[in-house]
């Protein structure tokens, strides 16, 4: 099973890495190194000899497991954080180094170190954007600085070097831009999602230093899904259907309710029609006999 890219951890946890072997004839052995300042750590011979760098000799074990070297690290420190390099060395007309796997190893203290990170939490909608301020703040020159995802799914989101080179993850490939002033990275995550929730961590890589620089807080990130009120995208066809059949229902009973008012409206006028002529008619009737008898 390969190392991943990104390693996060908290002191006093352990960690593991694995580097592939060739175990072919013309290999002659495997490193494991550093590449902040480059420091064999472990190296291990086809012959089964091997080395162990001194300092780390009581926290670090390795093993020889068939196509692979995997070394572990015990009680790690703050700094322990740096790159790690998988290096085989082969032996052909000369002998070459070639340099495969490399994994970002963080450790993360609780003291704040010599990066400034801001803010500490965010809490957003689907779709929002957010800003993430990573500062250095070191007398040494740095040579790039990291903004990784160290929780839910570690990786490593963008790195940006001194001469402002940059790279990006796939993840968040035309959600990120970011701007650069000597020290300080701004980064700016646009149409974040349910799966970008995670905290985030500005890690910079400084020259003449042993190890990475990072503050052990980084920014916790929420991303919340945003509650339905209408219709959503995927069912629009339904709603639509559902407003139709409502708005003839409503023309429906409108138009019962017009015809029975219209019915009742006759039904209220015909009698008087009727009282009123049989009332003028029989007081003509009765206008006529009077009348006669008055004449005889």
């Amino acid at each position: 099973e390969p190392s991943p890219d990104f390693v996060s951890t908290w002191e006093g946890d352990s960690i593991s890495i694995t580097c592939p072997m060739k175990n072919s004839e013309s290999e002659q052995g495997t490193y494991l190194r550093t590449s902040v300042q480059k420091t064999n750590v472990v190296y291990l011979s086809r012959q089964n000899t091997s080395f162990v760098l001194p300092a780390l000799a009581d926290r670090i074990y390795f093993a020889n497991e068939g196509k692979k070297l995997r070394v572990t690290f015990e009680n790690v420190l703050e700094n322990d954080s740096n790159i790690y390099l998988c290096t085989n060395i082969i032996k052909e007309s000369h002998y070459i180094m070639l340099d495969g796997k490399r994994t970002v190893v963080v450790v993360r203290a609780k003291e704040n170190g010599v990066v400034e990170q801001s803010p500490l939490s965010l809490s957003v909608q689907q779709g929002e954007s957010i800003s993430i301020n990573c500062s250095l703040k070191s007398p040494h020159e740095e040579e790039g600085i990291f903004l990784l995802k160290t929780h839910m799914k570690p990786e490593r989101v963008l790195y940006v070097s001194r001469q402002n080179a940059s790279t990006i993850s796939t993840t968040f490939a035309n959600r990120l831009e970011y701007s650069k002033q000597e020290k300080t990275l701004v980064i700016i995550l646009h149409n974040l999602q349910k799966n970008d929730s995670d905290v985030y961590l500005c890690v910079g890589v400084l020259q003449n230093t042993i190890a990475l620089a990072l503050n052990g807080s980084g920014t916790m990130v929420l991303v919340k899904e945003v509650e339905q009120t209408g219709c959503s995208h995927s069912s629009w066809i339904f709603c639509g259907l559902t407003i139709a059949v409502v708005m003839l229902f409503s023309a429906l009973i409108c138009s019962v309710l017009h015809r029975v008012n219209i019915k009742k409206y006759f039904q209220k006028r015909k009698p008087n029609a009727v009282y009123e002529d049989m009332s003028y008619s029989s007081r003509r009737n009765t206008l006529v006999r009077a009348n006669t008898y008055s004449s005889n």
